[in-house]
C-alpha cells in the first residue's frame, strides 16, 4: 500500500469507533469511503418532493451533493436565488421549516461531538432546532481530539481560510492568524457544541474518508 492507502485504512478504523460515540449521543452515524459514496447515501435519505435547505458549506459542494439536490426532484430552499439581502435572510429563515437541512461541521471530536463556529448563526441554529432532519457530512480531516482542540483548529485554520475565500476584511485575511476580532466582517460570532441530539436520530452524521472542506 502507498501512504494514501494507509491513511484510508486509518480513517476506516477511526471511523468505526467514532460512529459508536455519535450513536451513543442520540445521532445516526455512517461512514463512507469516498465523497461519491457519501453523495449517493445522502440522496437515498431524501424522498422526492421533500423540502431541502442547506448552510454554506464547501464540503456539500465538493461532494457533488449540492448540485445533485439542485438538479433533483426536491423543493429547494436556496438563498442564492434571492434578489436582495432582506430576501436572502428570509429564505435562510425558511430553512428552519425544511424537511431536510444539509451542512458540514467545522470539526468533530473522537468522542462524537460536533463543534461549530458561525457568523450569521443560521447554520448552527438549524442544527440545534427547526428542520425535521439534519444531515451533516464531514471529511475525516475535520477530526479533533477534544472540544478545545477543535475550537483551536477552527480558529487557526478553517475561519481564516473561509474569510479569505469570502473576501472579508478581518485581521486573519491579512496575517493568516486569528486576531480574536470584533470586526464587522467577523464570522466567529457563535460557538456551538452539539453533545447530544434530544430528538433521537434527527441528526445524521456522515463521515467521509477524504479531505473535504476547510
Amino acid at each position: 500500500m502507498n501512504s494514501s492507502e494507509y491513511r484510508k485504512e486509518r480513517y476506516r478504523l477511526l471511523g468505526k469507533s467514532i460512529l459508536r460515540n455519535f450513536i451513543r449521543r442520540g445521532m445516526e452515524a455512517v461512514y463512507c469511503d469516498t465523497a461519491d459514496e457519501a453523495k449517493n447515501f445522502v440522496l437515498s435519505l431524501i424522498p422526492e418532493g421533500s423540502s431541502v435547505g442547506w448552510g454554506g458549506s464547501q464540503t456539500i459542494s465538493e461532494t457533488g451533493i449540492l448540485d445533485a439536490v439542485k438538479d433533483g426532484p426536491y423543493r429547494k430552499i436556496d438563498r442564492d436565488t434571492a434578489q436582495s439581502r432582506e430576501e436572502r435572510f428570509q429564505i435562510m429563515r425558511e430553512c428552519f421549516n425544511a424537511d431536510y437541512f444539509l451542512m458540514s461541521t467545522n470539526a468533530f471530536t473522537k468522542d462524537g461531538e460536533l463543534v461549530n463556529i458561525d457568523g450569521n448563526g443560521n447554520r448552527v441554529a438549524a442544527l440545534s432546532f427547526g428542520p425535521r432532519h439534519v444531515i451533516v457530512v464531514a471529511g475525516m480531516n475535520k477530526l479533533a481530539d477534544t472540544v478545545p482542540d477543535a475550537l483551536r483548529k477552527i480558529r487557526s485554520t478553517s475561519a481564516p481560510e473561509n474569510c479569505i475565500r469570502l473576501g472579508l476584511k478581518t485581521p486573519c485575511t491579512v496575517s493568516g492568524i486569528c486576531g480574536d476580532c470584533h470586526s464587522a466582517d467577523c464570522i466567529c460570532c457563535q460557538e456551538v457544541i452539539t453533545r447530544h441530539s434530544k430528538e433521537k436520530g434527527r441528526i445524521c452524521v456522515i463521515l467521509v474518508g477524504e479531505t473535504l472542506g476547510m
